[in-house]
C-alpha cells in the first residue's frame, strides 16, 4: 500500500504510530520521500511508539479528537486488517458518510479475504433490510492496493440524506 500511495503521490494521514502495519506503510512512504501527516494522542505516544520523524506529527488530546482530525484532513480511508480500533474507526467513518457527514471513499483492503466475514454481515444487513443498498455502497474493497486506490479515485458517492449538520455534529 504505501509503494501504490507514493506511485500516484498520495499523502499518508494516519494515527502516528510507528508499530504494526501502519508503521510499516509509514516508514516505506518516509523512504520514498512522500509526505506523512500522523495524529496521535499524547497518552498514546509512548505507547504506540509516536513516530516524531515523520513530517508532522499532531499530538491531540483524546481519541476523539483523533478521529475528527484525520477524518477532517483526509480525503479518502482505507482500513487495512487490524484489531477492534480498526473495525471501531472503519465503522465510524462509514457511518458518518451515511449520515451525510462527509462523501470521502472508504476502502478495505482485504489482504487473504480477511475482511470478508465483515463484507458479507454488511451484505446481510441490506438482505434482511437494516441497511439500505446504499449505505453498503458507502464503501469499495479490494485485494489489491492499486486496484484499491483506482476505484477510489474514480468513486461516486451515492446521494444520502443528510441527517446531521457537519457543523452541528
Amino acid at each position: 500500500m504505501g509503494r501504490a500511495m507514493l506511485d500516484r503521490n498520495i499523502d499518508l494521514v494516519y494515527g502516528g504510530g510507528g508499530i504494526g502495519l501502519m508503521g510499516k506503510i509509514s516508514q516505506t512512504i518516509k523512504d520514498g520521500g512522500g509526505k506523512i501527516i500522523g495524529v496521535i494522542p499524547k497518552a498514546l505516544l509512548a505507547r504506540e511508539v509516536g513516530r516524531v520523524d515523520v513530517g508532522e506529527l499532531r499530538i491531540v488530546r483524546s481519541m476523539h479528537e483523533r478521529k475528527a482530525t484525520m477524518a477532517e484532513i483526509s480525503d479518502g480511508f482505507i482500513a487495512l486488517p487490524g484489531g477492534l480500533g480498526t473495525f471501531e474507526e472503519f465503522c465510524e467513518i462509514v457511518t458518518w458518510a451515511q449520515l451525510g457527514l462527509h462523501a470521502k471513499p472508504i476502502g478495505l483492503l482485504n489482504i487473504e479475504s480477511y475482511f470478508d466475514p465483515l463484507i458479507e454481515q454488511f451484505d446481510r444487513a441490506v438482505v434482511e433490510e437494516f441497511a439500505y443498498v446504499d449505505n453498503r455502497r458507502l464503501f469499495l474493497h479490494e485485494t489489491d492496493p492499486d486496484r484499491l486506490l483506482d476505484l477510489m479515485q474514480s468513486y461516486t458517492a451515492p446521494q444520502v440524506q443528510q441527517w446531521i449538520d457537519p457543523d452541528e455534529a
